[in-house]
């Protein structure tokens, strides 16, 4: 997800130069706080859902952060770093700043009821751009969710053929997942998610973004909890 400060965006000439990619003290922290949060919310799924074997060992703890670190760099660090990326190189400025109650109430979703409600915060783009630069900046985020949930789902896919992969099906299907969703989620073309800024640039685009992050979505929610109907 990306935001604009003033909860609006505004269209204008494109910018002329392509602005090299830069960060601040203050975007790290944020960046790193919301890493940290978001973790220790999938690993607390983990344990709800009972995906886990977590008895406080070290080795459990090392599975399930590791796998938590993993969802949480593809799923939420890649995305937002994709928005800010493709924002500075097309010359607009572009930063993520942490929402404190978007956090919190992850926190609580996590640990009470065992839903992930992902609402960290969001890379804040300001500047002058047209109805194109709105669109792939907007596209980028959701577009590497697609690129890691295609890859994590074929590999969940091939281990699933394999005796004694039943581990690595598991895992990478929830990667697969966990990508697929949170790319068909801001995909939907409300309020300040990804999808309305790519719908009013190219419809077609977005209508085959959202259907390609969504069905893989519901193959690796298939091939975990419903296996042998696809």
């Amino acid at each position: 997800m990306f935001g604009i400060p003033n909860s609006s965006y505004v269209t204008g000439p494109p910018p002329r130069e392509t602005h090299r990619v830069t960060t601040s003290l203050t975007e790290i922290l944020h960046l790193s706080v919301a890493f940290v949060v978001l973790t220790v919310d999938i690993t607390l799924i983990q344990l709800r859902l009972g995906l886990s074997t977590f008895v406080f060992t070290p080795a459990d703890l090392l599975i399930a952060g590791g796998f938590a670190a993993a969802a949480t760099f593809t799923g939420f660090l890649a995305h937002e770093l994709a928005h800010k990326i493709t924002a500075q190189r097309l010359g607009l400025w572009a930063e993520f700043r942490a929402s404190p109650l978007g956090l919190l109430l992850s926190f609580v979703f996590s640990a009470v009821i065992g839903f992930l409600l992902a609402a960290p915060g969001a890379t804040m783009v300001d500047g002058f751009g047209d109805l194109k630069d709105w669109g792939k900046i907007s596209i980028a985020g959701p577009g590497v969710n697609m690129a890691f949930g295609a890859v994590f789902l074929a590999g969940a896919e091939v281990a699933s053929g394999q005796p004694g992969l039943s581990t690595w099906t598991v895992y990478l299907g929830l990667l697969a997942f966990f990508n697929g969703w949170f790319g068909t989620f801001n995909l939907i073309p409300v309020g300040p998610l990804d999808g309305r800024k790519v719908l009013r640039w190219s419809p077609y685009l977005w209508a085959g973004a959202i259907v390609f992050a969504a069905l893989i979505t519901i193959i690796a929610y298939s091939l975990l909890f419903l296996p042998g109907t696809l």
